[in-house]
C-alpha cells in the first residue's frame, strides 16, 4: 500500500484527493495546510485520519512514501526539498518549481535519495495523448517529430481563478517571475519538451497583452505568446497561448518524415494523417470519407470508456494515469513517468521565455 499525503489543501488538492481514491493500492493518510479550517475540510470530505498544520510534524509521525506538494508555486522548491530530506517522494502540481536552478537541485536531491519526483504535467496523460504517444512509439512517424504545433488556451472568464487573479493585484500569481505565464503555460510547452532531446533548444518568444485586458487596466500581465522552438537535430517546434481565442482549444501536432498526428484534448479525439496516394480526384472523395471513419472510432472509443465509468473529465483522467505510473515506478523501481531530462527542458524553456517577454511586460 503506498501512502500519501497532501500538503496544501486549496480547490487543487481536491482534484488530487479524488483521484487518489479511485487508485487500487494507495491510502491518502495525511493532510497539511498552515490553515488548520483548510486542512480539517480536506480531511473530513475524503476521510483523512490525520490533519497537519506543520510540514515536519506530517513527515515525521505520517511517514508517507509519497507527498502531494499542491501549494502556491514559490513554495514548491522548499517543501520539495523537505520532503526528499525526509525520504519522501513527491509529486509536484505545476510549475514544477520557480526556475530551472531549482529545479536541477531538487532532481539531483531525488537522485541522490534514489527517490523519484514528478510534475503535474497530467495533460500529457489524457487517454488520447497515451494513445498518441503508444503510435509514436510503434514508429507510426518514422522516427523522431520534425516539426510540433502545440496550442494551449485560457480562459480568462473562469470566476474561480481567473477573476480572483485578475480582481486583486497582490494576487500570488502575479508576484510569480513569469506571472500568469509561469502558473499556465507548463502543460502546454512540456507537450513539446517530451520530444526534444537538446539540454540547450533554442527558444525565440513573443509575448504581449491582449485588447481585453488591457482595456480592463491589466497591461501589465501577458497573456498572449507565440514562440518558436529549435532543437539540435533542426526538429523544430511552435507553441501557442492564448486568452483570447474561441473556442478555448487544447491541441497537440506532431508531423513526422511518414505520417503525421493530431489530438485534440478538448475532445478526446486522435486523428492519423497517413502518405496514403490517391487518383485524380479521389483524395476529394475517399480521404473525408477516411477522415470521417477515424472521427466515428473515437466517438465508439469514448463511448465505450464512458459507459464502463473509466471515462473523467480529460485532464482527471490524466491526474489518474499519472498517479497510477507514478505509484507503479515507485513500487516497482523503474523511471518515474516524466524523466528529470523532460522536467529540465521544461523549465529552461519556460524560463528562456520568461526572459523575452519580461521587458515587454515591464514597459
Amino acid at each position: 500500500m503506498i501512502r500519501v499525503a497532501i500538503i496544501g489543501c486549496g480547490n487543487i488538492a481536491e482534484k488530487h484527493a479524488l483521484q487518489i481514491g479511485r487508485i487500487d493500492g494507495a491510502e491518502l493518510v495525511a493532510v497539511c495546510d498552515q490553515e488548520p479550517l483548510m486542512a480539517a475540510q480536506l480531511a473530513d470530505r475524503f476521510s483523512v485520519p490525520h490533519r497537519f498544520t506543520d510540514v515536519r510534524a506530517m513527515l515525521d509521525e505520517s511517514k508517507p512514501d509519497v507527498v502531494h506538494i499542491t501549494t502556491p508555486p514559490t513554495s514548491h522548491y522548499a517543501l520539495s526539498m523537505q520532503c526528499l530530506t525526509a525520504g519522501a517522494n513527491i509529486y509536484v502540481e505545476k510549475p514544477f518549481t520557480l526556475t530551472t536552478d531549482e529545479a536541477r537541485e531538487v532532481i539531483a536531491l531525488a537522485a541522490e535519495k534514489d527517490l523519484r519526483v514528478v510534475p503535474g504535467h497530467n495533460g500529457q496523460f489524457t487517454h488520447a495523448m497515451v494513445r498518441m504517444r503508444e503510435l509514436v512509439a510503434s514508429g507510426y512517424l518514422g522516427g523522431k517529430p520534425m516539426h510540433m504545433e502545440s496550442l494551449y488556451c485560457y480562459d480568462l472568464s473562469n470566476p474561480v481563478y481567473a477573476q480572483a487573479m485578475l480582481g486583486n493585484r497582490d494576487h500570488w500569481v502575479r508576484k510569480l517571475p513569469g506571472s500568469l505565464l509561469q502558473n499556465l503555460i507548463s502543460h502546454g510547452v512540456a507537450r513539446v519538451a517530451e520530444f526534444l532531446e537538446s539540454d540547450e533548444p533554442e527558444v525565440t518568444a513573443v509575448g504581449f497583452t491582449s485588447n481585453l485586458l488591457d482595456g480592463l487596466g491589466h497591461g501589465d500581465i501577458i497573456d498572449e505568446v507565440r514562440v518558436i522552438i529549435k532543437d539540435g537535430d533542426r526538429s523544430t517546434a511552435v507553441f501557442t497561448f492564448s486568452t483570447q481565442i474561441k473556442p478555448e482549444l487544447h491541441q497537440f501536432r506532431l508531423y513526422g518524415r511518414k505520417n503525421s498526428l493530431v489530438v485534440d484534448d478538448d475532445y478526446q479525439v486522435l486523428v492519423k494523417i497517413d502518405d496514403r496516394k490517391y487518383r485524380s480526384y479521389l483524395r476529394y472523395l475517399v480521404a473525408p470519407v477516411h477522415f470521417a471513419a477515424q472521427y466515428a472510432k473515437n466517438a465508439g472509443w469514448n463511448t465505450r470508456h464512458f459507459l464502463r465509468r473509466q471515462f473523467f473529465f480529460p485532464y482527471d483522467s490524466g491526474m489518474k494515469t499519472l498517479l497510477e505510473d507514478f505509484y507503479s515506478s515507485i513500487e516497482r523501481g523503474t523511471p518515474a513517468p516524466i524523466s528529470p531530462g523532460e522536467i529540465l527542458r521544461t523549465s529552461i524553456i519556460m524560463d528562456r521565455i520568461f526572459e523575452q517577454v519580461r521587458p515587454a511586460a515591464i514597459s
